[in-house]
């Protein structure tokens, strides 16, 4: 039977799928284009199944800022060629969207089954791994920060005493300086109150061992654990680390700067951060 040129790039063009399978599936449905629709899912359906149980080490990082929420997300493949597809991005993209226009809170069957329309399309195993929404209220602002080809996305939280600040340069700078920030050192904890005395305690000890083992004085091994302690705070919190465009000063130095400058209290009350393929 012969198959005209320009149904089968109808087809392609409703579906996504190769020239070669919209042929097959337009002789299979004898010229039937509806019927060559259902062919193709079924074939799209069939190769999904065979390659569910692969891994999805690769995938992209989407973050979306909206005037009162925002979104980070990550969406897994296979390969790293299938993480710069254009039809990937938009889905993700489109999720992204999804997830702030309907409140949702939690991976639901929705999302999944636009996920699945495109992988019988693309016919590459993929999955949505997690996502995150910050609630935006009007003293707050968030910044948000992708890194390359999405390995990375970060979303950092300001609060300002009077709101109109946010809308500053400096303080716009600041908030996108702290996403890089984040980005660069990707802190352990928000700051040294938030760490977990057992580890505090831990990392004492050790660094008391360290320093009686040197045969430094038992009078001065606690001045000694006390500053090796505090340096390595300085290390994974966010709000003690040297600051990513002025490292002789900490982020909350530089924060408690601007906020002297600007006039009003300004506070970073949280972040979040997704790295492709790592649980943080």
């Amino acid at each position: 039977m012969q198959i005209s040129a320009e149904i089968v790039k109808k087809l392609r063009d409703a579906t996504g799928a190769g020239m070669m399978d919209c042929k097959k599936a337009l002789v299979q449905a004898e010229g039937d284009y509806a019927k060559a629709e259902k062919i193709l899912k079924e074939m799209g359906l069939a190769a999904v199944a065979k390659r569910s149980g692969r891994a999805t080490n690769n995938g992209r990082i989407f973050t979306l800022v909206d005037s009162d929420k925002a979104v980070i997300l990550e969406m897994a493949c296979e390969t790293d060629f299938v993480a710069r597809n254009a039809d990937f991005i938009a889905l993700g993209k489109q999720l992204c969207h999804d997830i702030i226009e309907n409140n949702y809170r939690e991976i639901n069957e929705a999302m999944q089954q636009k996920v699945l329309d495109l992988i019988t399309t693309i016919k590459e195993n993929m999955s949505l791994k997690k996502f995150e929404v910050m609630d935006i209220s009007a003293n707050q602002l968030v910044s948000q920060y992708v890194h390359g080809e999405g390995e990375l996305g970060v979303l950092v939280k300001l609060e300002a005493q009077k709101p109109e600040v946010l809308q500053l340069p400096e303080v716009l700078a600041f908030a996108n300086d702290c996403a890089l920030h984040v980005a660069a050192f990707s802190p352990r904890y928000f700051s040294k109150e938030n760490v977990d005395q057992a580890y505090i305690q831990e990392q004492t000890e050790i660094y008391k061992a360290q320093t009686l083992a040197l045969g430094k004085p038992e009078k001065v091994t606690e001045g000694i654990v006390k500053g090796k302690l505090a340096k390595h705070l300085g290390e994974i919190c966010f709000l003690q680390q040297g600051f990513v465009k002025e490292d002789s000063k900490s982020v909350e130095q530089v924060l408690a700067a601007l906020a002297k400058g600007v006039g009003s209290d300004l506070s970073i009350t949280g972040y979040t951060f997704y790295r492709v393929g790592v649980e943080e």
